[in-house]
């Protein structure tokens, strides 16, 4: 029997080290192509790690199976490089697609950003003009754009999901949740905002069994779907709620000023989700962040 293969660019990060252990888990056969090869705690045995960047064309050649699936979640994380961002989220996106034009794939799936909606206000609907206001979140659209583009004028089968704060565990420590969770574990002071932003939290592993719907359904193709919770959390009911779970921390509150583009309500309206992928998140995050919390315990003891 004939495997399926799945590319997943970005494989070797904290979203994709999800998505492929979960595509093992199906019984696919999965290659990862990032910049980077796996930190330990995020290397899959039966995962073929191919380095190389999409950003520059010829690296792509390195790609020489027929794959049926092609999740893209590739892009630096660190956008203060504009060049570089844009270089890698949009570039890198076009090359992608253009490689996978003449290639019979089934799905081509391009992870978006909430950002991308700029200061529209909430629940943001996919139907709403996007007036993204940073390098980052421009070039997120522009992928979207693009890849919807080639959908309507080729039959390109692409979907794009718009992601909004994903959590869970084995993510790098740059991010809001393992931040705080760090620093409450090992009782340190840590600077925050005043926490009075509203942020709307998901958990990978919902993410995960949406961006598989994506690539079955047929009504998924061409299509802009948000995934998130669907309900936001004021951001210092979740400081405090690891806080108080962890046993330790000192947040100092109000030491971060809130950034000039921050909305400071931001969440989705996943009505498109439910009705297209017949998808809504299962997990509740006031249990999953307990989850969380063990995860990293047992990591900075291992």
């Amino acid at each position: 029997m004939k495997q399926t293969n799945i590319l997943i660019v970005g494989g070797t990060g904290f979203i994709g080290y999800h998505l492929a252990k979960s595509a093992l888990a199906k019984k696919l056969n999965v290659v990862s192509f990032s910049t980077k090869p796996p930190i330990k705690i995020r290397k899959l045995k039966k995962v073929k790690y191919i380095l190389g960047d999409i950003g520059k064309k010829k690296d792509l050649n390195k790609l020489k199976k027929n794959f049926t699936y092609v999740v893209n979640l590739g892009g630096y994380v660190d956008h203060s490089n504009k060049k570089k961002t844009f270089q890698s989220h949009f570039v890198g996106c076009k090359n992608l697609s253009d490689f996978f034009l003449k290639k019979k794939i089934k799905s081509f799936i391009q992870i978006g950003s909430c950002l991308e909606y700029g200061f529209s206000k909430s629940p943001q609907k996919e139907n709403f003009k996007c007036r993204p206001n940073s390098i980052y979140a421009k070039s997120k659209y522009l992928s979207s754009s693009y890849v919807i583009d080639l959908y309507k004028k080729k039959s390109f089968p692409s979907t794009v999901i718009r992601l909004y704060q994903v959590y869970g565990s084995h993510q790098d420590k740059n991010r809001l949740i393992p931040i705080v969770i760090d620093s409450c574990i090992k009782n340190k002071k840590f600077p925050c905002s005043n926490g009075k932003q509203f942020r709307d939290f998901i958990h990978v592993n919902d993410v995960v069994k949406g961006i598989f719907k994506c690539m079955k359904k047929e009504k998924a193709k061409g299509e802009i779907i948000n995934l998130g919770q669907g309900y936001p959390i004021k951001v210092i009911k979740i400081i405090n709620t690891i806080k108080n779970e962890s046993k330790g921390g000192f947040p100092e509150f109000g030491k971060i000023n809130l950034r000039k583009e921050e909305s400071l309500k931001l969440y989705p309206s996943i009505i498109k989700a439910k009705k297209i992928l017949d998808w809504k998140p299962k997990l509740n995050f006031y249990i999953q962040i307990k989850k969380v919390i063990k995860f990293y315990k047992k990591y900075d003891r291992s």
